[in-house]
C-alpha cells in the first residue's frame, strides 16, 4: 500500500509542478528535480523519507 501511495504522491507532485512551471514560472521545475532525485536516491538506497512518514501516519505495508 505505502509504495503505491509514494508512487502516486510523486507521480502528482511531479504533474503538478510542471503545470505551475508552464502556467506560473519556470522556477517550479526545481520542484520537479527535487522529486526525481528523491526517486533516484529511494532506488539507491532502498529508504525513503515519505515511506517513514506514512508509517507515522498509520499506513499499512
Amino acid at each position: 500500500m505505502k509504495n503505491r501511495l509514494v508512487k502516486g504522491i510523486a507521480g502528482t507532485f511531479i504533474l503538478i509542478s510542471l503545470l505551475l512551471a508552464i502556467k506560473v514560472n519556470i522556477n517550479w521545475l526545481w520542484f520537479t528535480t527535487f522529486v526525481g532525485a528523491n526517486l533516484l536516491q529511494s532506488s539507491i538506497s532502498k529508504w525513503c523519507l515519505l515511506e517513514v512518514i506514512l508509517g507515522k501516519l498509520g499506513v499499512k505495508d
